[in-house]
């Protein structure tokens, strides 16, 4: 069933208000466990924020600031942090044609793929669909404008009481945005091919992980996705 709001400010605040749910409160939550890590790695408060207003993605941002602690060179920085946002170009590419309006050129759409984030693609792939098309934009900024500030305000405020929060909770909230990730895509897979997916990432992980390390996400995905697809195309033939 469509979603139609009335007028693109209506499918702003329809967006905003979507975001600040449950998706607001795991990525709050996860960005002040970042804030900490930031602030025993060494890093400014002012360091640690530009870093989530720009990087904004918290594996990436992790790695980052991992690099910087440990006196890593410019070029090695560089090379770790595009490794963990290979991730993120399947998913710019899913959700772009999505948004696309008719007629509009690709370069138009370049500033939105900056703030596809694990968080934003969830709650953007779930609901855009249900948006009519001349308001998806408005309905995704909105998404945009409600976790950005969420993000950058607990990063704040992880670094100025980090010292009040023992390393082992910083590290556990660090890991609340890939399980709230995991559990919306299984509330969300409807098809033998989605649960392929999930269970052979599971299965494939570990096994990655042990044998790859600084790859095995990548690696997971590829084999675990193509494995699924094929084996889903075979049944349907």
């Amino acid at each position: 069933m469509s979603v139609a709001p009335n007028g693109s400010r209506a499918a702003f605040r329809m967006g905003a208000g979507r975001a600040i749910g449950v998706p607001g409160i795991v990525l709050f939550a996860s960005f002040f466990g970042f804030g900490a890590f930031a602030r025993a790695a060494g890093l400014d408060v002012f360091q640690a924020t530009i870093i989530t207003a720009t990087v904004f993605a918290l594996p990436g941002q992790v790695v980052l600031v991992d690099q910087i602690a440990t006196g890593a060179s410019l070029a090695a920085a560089t090379v770790a942090v595009t490794l963990t946002a290979v991730r993120l170009l399947p998913m710019t590419v899913a959700i772009l044609p999505v948004l696309r309006q008719p007629g509009q050129s690709a370069w138009k759409q370049i500033p939105l793929s900056h703030f596809v984030a694990v968080t934003v693609w969830i709650e953007s792939m779930r609901r855009l669909p249900e948006v009519e098309r001349h308001l998806r934009i408005p309905y995704y900024l909105g998404i945009v404008a409600s976790l950005w500030p969420i993000c950058i305000v607990a990063t704040v405020l992880g670094y100025e009481i980090a010292g009040g929060v023992p390393a082992a909770i910083a590290a556990a909230l660090l890991l609340l945005t890939p399980f709230y990730f995991l559990l919306s895509m299984m509330t969300a897979a409807r098809e033998r091919i989605d649960w392929l997916a999930i269970v052979a990432g599971f299965c494939l992980g570990p096994v990655f992980y042990r044998y790859m390390p600084g790859l095995d996400l990548l690696w997971t995905g590829l084999v675990g996705g193509t494995g699924a697809f094929v084996l889903t195309r075979g049944w349907r033939q």
